[in-house]
């Protein structure tokens, strides 16, 4: 993809392949946490239907902290420069 110096063209902001599995990657980070807390709790326990509950809570829990832990996290200089021309009013098309 070629950067265009031309102004009024706008420039497309398409995420990187690495930016589109981000999410993927968390999901699967949060899923292999809820199958370690099952398989302890069905070790300890022998019981399934427990070793599952706690296995969703997990899964649950660690999506929300994942998520929290990613919102307080610090920018990107690419994010900044994003945020700086989205907020750029358009003067060219003014009425």
């Amino acid at each position: 993809m070629t950067k265009s110096n031309d102004p009024k063209q706008p420039q497309s902001h398409e995420p990187l392949r690495k930016d589109r599995l981000r999410p993927v990657e968390l999901l699967v980070f949060s899923g292999v946490l809820a199958v370690f807390a099952g398989l302890v709790v069905v070790f300890a326990t022998r019981d399934v239907k427990l070793a599952l509950i706690f296995a969703l809570v997990a899964f649950i829990v660690s999506v929300m902290g994942v998520a929290l832990l990613g919102l307080g996290g610090k920018r990107s200089a690419e994010d900044e420069e994003a945020r700086k021309v989205l907020e750029k009013p358009n003067t060219d098309d003014a009425h």
